[in-house]
């Protein structure tokens, strides 16, 4: 990012390698000042607010941008000067900040447009000009967000001629703050698009971190594509950003477009951020373009597998059908279980956790099951009955994971994320308000409202657990005399079935409805290479049999009305009796 300052799809973003603003004067002369004073004058022209009419009828002849100076130039006198010496010293500002509560409320609207907007911090380590340079960033954040709320609170106290009596610490500066590094990588033919895109060196969120994208929902699978499809797009590098994230094993490049900035952000929460050493010169194993343009126009969610290069690259193309983390995520997850099903393991769709009872018996369970089944919220049952039955949980994998047979021809169990993307209307009401430290929301006024937060340690993922209970996530089937909460498969033909068909009521996650199915509960890899998967279903199921794991059915009713809390709460308990007797 070149220039100072951007204001883009409700998204400022501020350079401060370009240019750091450390006191009144600096701010308000600054390009970013008169954008955002600019885009709100806009905003309330079009409506034709109350607010316009009065700075219409105090301001009289006066175009936008002659606004934009005469609005400037009164902050400017408001940071040293009382509202009556204001008047004093510039009579024409009379109608305009005689009628101080018009003012005040102008002013607060003012602020509030510019709290609502999407707002990014930026430092560039290698190109440092009039702006910060070794000053550090995150006491540089907190510096910038004071300034913010001391020039607005100064401005009132003005007008008002008194000082407030109650002080709220909100927030004022940047949401998120990030350090981009230039990264040479050996990039193949082909993929010379991507070069020069700063990567992300370090984040820092401002909690809880709220973002409204324009979708709420993910729809279809992602498609193969059988040519590279940076051949055919457009990418302006000035608007994009690099995330390197450790996705289980693997290594990858998130590619994403300054418009879809609260997904990047977003990432950290969901994949390990890789350091510097560990992707500096190193070629990825998968590399991943959200939001560019093509020629085309449609929205593309597709992957190429470039054997060539021994790579997976996933593209998605820019527009608002596809501005929901769900793309993000998935199609990052989708192209590692394609590189671990050509490498002979098995990605699963589901959640692992390793649960120690108080009577000291332990157990690692795997639960699968497609979106909407009941694997999260499982894991917030097990976690809300914790005090009673558990003396000590660990997370492996939220969402996806993979099985390996090691050379003891155990099967072992490792993650992909050390966070979870969870449905807020499936936890606990106080569990959210807890965690709200740390969390990342996502719409948390719509339907399938979500929360992203972390749950695991890399470390922990990538240890690898033997598996003591693989179930399948029935959430569409009541429990009663027939039906038990835990039923157990008696061969390996007979759970394949099961698992295979991977039935499922939706929960409104996609845009699906009612029971449906997927290949394996899993159309983020398996279902794209269903023969290949064939082959690792019977190996792994017969191996699972053949040292003695559980494998059978978990019924959480989650798709059942009246039953999602319940539900998962009751077959947790079942769980847990049965881990008791192990």
């Amino acid at each position: 990012m070149k220039k100072e300052f951007s204001l883009s799809n409700e998204k400022a973003m501020m350079n401060f390698t370009a240019k750091y603003c450390d006191n009144f004067e600096n701010l308000l002369s600054s390009d970013g000042f008169r954008r955002v004073l600019d885009a709100y004058l806009s905003k309330v022209e079009k409506r034709n607010s109350n607010i316009y009419k009065y700075l219409q009828s105090s301001m009289k002849e006066l175009d936008k941008e002659e606004m934009v100076e005469s609005l400037t130039r009164a902050f400017e006198l408001l940071t040293i000067l009382k509202k009556d010496e204001v008047v004093k010293l510039r009579p024409s500002y009379e109608p305009l900040i005689s009628d101080k509560d018009k003012f005040i409320d102008f002013i607060e609207d003012f602020y509030a447009f510019w709290r609502r907007l999407e707002r990014y911090t930026i430092v560039q380590n290698n190109r440092v000009t009039e702006g910060l340079a070794s000053v550090s960033f995150t006491d540089a954040n907190n510096r910038f967000s004071k300034m913010i709320l001391e020039l607005y609170r100064k401005i009132e106290e003005n007008i008002l001629g008194y000082a407030p009596k109650v002080y709220r610490q909100l927030p004022a500066g940047g949401n998120a703050g990030v350090i981009l590094n230039n990264v040479l990588w050996p990039i193949p033919k082909g993929y010379e698009i991507l070069e020069d895109i700063p990567f992300i060196d370090t984040l820092s969120l401002e909690t809880p971190f709220i973002a409204y994208p324009k979708k709420n929902t993910r729809d279809g699978m992602f498609k193969e594509t059988y040519s590279n499809p940076l051949r055919y797009c457009s990418i302006n590098k000035d608007h994009w950003f690099c995330y390197p994230a450790k996705v289980g094993e693997l290594l990858a490049y998130i590619y994403f477009h300054r418009d879809f900035m609260a997904h990047g952000v977003t990432l950290c929460n969901l994949f390990e951020l890789a350091r510097e050493e560990e992707y500096r010169g190193k070629k990825p194993d998968m590399v991943y373009v959200f939001g560019a343009r093509d020629e085309s126009g449609e929205v593309k969610t597709i992957f190429y597998d470039d054997v060539e290069n021994d790579m997976m690259l996933g593209y998605v193309s820019y527009g608002d059908a596809i501005d929901y983390f769900g793309y993000m995520k998935k199609m990052t997850l989708t192209l590692h279980n394609l590189i671990m099903i050509k490498r002979g393991y098995l990605p699963l769709h589901g959640a692992m956790v390793n649960i120690v009872m108080k009577n000291g018996k332990s157990a690692n369970v795997v639960i699968v099951g497609d979106s909407g089944a009941g694997k999260s919220e499982s894991l917030e049952a097990f976690r809300g009955l914790s005090e009673n039955y558990i003396s000590d949980m660990t997370i492996v994998f939220d969402d996806m994971g993979v099985l390996k047979i090691n050379e003891q021809d155990d099967v072992l169990g490792y993650g992909t994320e050390i966070g979870a993307f969870v449905r807020l209307d499936d936890l606990d009401q106080g569990y959210a308000f807890k965690e709200i430290d740390r969390s990342i929301f996502m719409n948390p006024d719509k339907t399938n409202a979500r929360l992203v937060m972390p749950v695991s340690t890399y470390k922990e993922i990538v240890r690898g657990y033997k598996v003591d209970l693989f179930l399948y996530a029935n959430n569409y089937e009541e429990v009663n005399e027939t039906n038990k909460a835990l039923d157990y498969f008696s061969s390996p033909e007979e759970a394949i079935k099961v698992f295979r068909n991977g039935a499922r009521m939706a929960k409104g996650t996609t845009t699906e409805e009612g029971l449906v199915k997927s290949y394996f509960a899993n159309p983020f890899g398996p279902a794209q290479k269903q023969k290949e998967t064939d082959v690792l279903l019977d190996r792994y199921f017969n191996e699972l049999f053949k040292r003695g794991v559980k494998v059978g059915v978990i019924r959480t009713c989650l798709g059942i009305p009246g039953k999602e809390k319940d539900g998962p709460k009751n077959a947790a308990i079942e769980l847990f009796e049965e881990i008791k007797r192990f």
